[in-house]
């Protein structure tokens, strides 16, 4: 039949010699269909095997192999079709390395000299894999690789890769490998082109990977591309960013902020019980508060937007009732910001002899925290910390926070803390700025000052603190802060607020 047709036939028989498809190619190759209901995991192949034709002598095709790769069959068998339609050469491969190749392959003279137990070669090459992944694989800790173009600025690329690590580690995840590609602009449909995408998902599996993680934001096709394509569960770095905000989220405000922003952004992804939502639902990327909705459909989610969004509103008025009360006092307000993880709660804590979690992790703090920061002369101000800043914060994370980022509006110093010891000191300044310029806070005054300056060398101290206009603290040591409050108390002095210890004070 396939000498007649000039097309490949082929079949996919299950570990009990069942027919589960039947295949027709064309003259070079056979289309794998969708195997998603046939799921593995780990240590494991799929469970299919393929028999098919070769009009064309010369062995497996570049295709045969990466089906046997990327689709991880059990094992694939090749039979060349001589010019009368009689069965030649039979080749036989399965996922058993060799010192060459990630594969084993052998050559019949005709089909009926193959092996008669093929499940004995499925056996010996789990058994492989099962030893490489063998003490890999920790249980309920999902295992990533970080994928991500250098685009036009290398170096900044790197930094950013390094930062996707950082936010992977805080959100529990085992990076394996990390991915950079050379590549001036992403490929609109899989980012890093169908090649290298084949590569990746190869090493994936071989890493016992689950889940990929891009450092770009992706559209809704280039997510059921991706996913499609490599079968393993894909972020980017919003949803990873969301991710570390529902498990940090502790406060109603700060939970329904959360699931507005997870919803918003799955809202253009749901386009069908397809492999990208259900790989979407649930897990790493949708935990928290927004996890139980997001296999409902769309007009159940812009229902839930709505309602999260009047719930919103009434803290957000609950808030301004709350600062009203607290001008009333007239008491100065000064904000803490600041790229993430710099070391905002810990000054506040130190400051203030306060509780507030202070991870060395980014986003540990998501919930404005205000607290009042006494000297002998009384009560010098209230200090707030608020949500860290990030490189590329996504739009609808910001506008979900909005409500947090108010808190800042109201301030009449903001304290923009920045790490000293950050290799990239003077991008996470100029983030932090342009943040805030682009929220309308750029004409309140601003203090900068250089934290964990315990962790660099005292020679380059001075420079920095010429360079920058700043101080250098060390949020860990009270002593070190005594000026960096004798600077805020002379700088709130000039504000409509009397401060205590001033002449207008007294």
């Amino acid at each position: 039949m396939s000498r007649e047709t000039g097309r490949q036939l082929g079949l996919l028989l299950d570990r009990r010699g069942n027919i589960t498809h039947i295949l027709i190619g064309d003259r070079r190759s056979v289309l794998i269909p969708d195997l998603r209901l046939f799921r593995f995991s780990p240590g494991h192949l799929r469970g299919l095997r393929l028999i098919h034709t070769h009009l064309e002598p010369g062995g497996f095709s570049r295709e045969d192999m990466t089906d046997l790769l990327l689709v991880r069959l059990d094992l694939i068998v090749a039979i060349d079709v001589m010019p009368d339609g009689m069965p030649g050469k039979t080749h036989l491969a399965y996922l058993v390395p060799t010192d060459s190749t990630r594969w084993t392959t052998e050559v019949y003279s005709n089909p009926h000299e193959l092996r008669e137990n093929p499940l004995a070669l499925i056996d010996l090459a789990e058994d492989w894999m099962r030893r490489q992944i063998t003490g890999i694989v920790t249980e309920g800790v999902p295992r990533v690789m970080l994928v991500g173009i250098t685009g036009q600025n290398a170096d900044q690329a790197e930094e950013s890769m390094l930062e996707l690590k950082e936010l992977a580690r805080t959100a529990g995840l085992t990076v394996t490998d990390t991915i950079l590609q050379k590549r001036s602009k992403p490929d609109p449909r899989t980012i890093i082109g169908q090649g290298k995408l084949s590569d990746i998902s190869i090493d994936a599996l071989d890493q016992a990977v689950d889940t990929l993680v891009f450092n770009q934001e992706l559209s809704p096709s280039q997510l059921r591309a991706i996913t499609d394509k490599t079968e393993l569960k894909v972020l980017d770095r919003t949803m990873l960013i969301l991710d570390i905000f529902a498990q940090h989220a502790k406060s109603r405000g700060g939970k329904i902020q959360v699931e507005l922003a997870q919803l918003r952004y799955l809202l253009p992804r749901l386009v069908g019980k397809g492999t990208a939502l259900s790989r979407l639902a649930g897990g790493i990327g949708t935990r928290g508060p927004g996890e139980s909705k997001l296999e409902v459909d769309r007009r159940h989610i812009r229902q839930r937007i709505g309602k999260l969004e009047k719930e919103l509103g009434h803290l957000t008025q609950e808030r301004k009732t709350r600062r009203k009360q607290r001008d009333g006092d007239r008491t100065p307000i000064v904000s803490i910001v600041g790229y993430t993880n710099v070391g905002k709660s810990t000054l506040l804590n130190t400051l203030t002899n306060a509780d507030e979690v202070a991870e060395d992790k980014l986003f540990a703090t998501l919930d404005p925290v205000s607290r009042r920061l006494t000297t002998a002369e009384g009560t010098l101000c209230i200090l707030t910390d608020t949500v860290g800043l990030i490189r590329d914060l996504p739009p609808d994370l910001v506008k979900a926070f909005a409500a947090t980022f108010e808190e800042i509006g109201d301030a009449d110093l903001i304290l923009h803390l920045a790490d000293a010891s950050a290799e990239n000191l003077g991008e996470q300044i100029v983030t932090v700025e342009e943040t805030l310029e682009a929220l309308g806070l750029s004409d309140i005054p601003t203090m900068l000052v250089l934290n964990k300056g315990d962790l660099v060398e005292s020679s380059v101290l001075p420079n920095l603190e010429k360079r920058y206009g700043a101080l250098t603290v060390s949020a860990l040591k009270k002593k070190s802060l005594r000026e960096m409050v004798e600077d805020i108390k002379r700088r709130l002095d000039s504000t409509q607020y009397p401060v205590p210890g001033t002449q207008e004070g007294t």
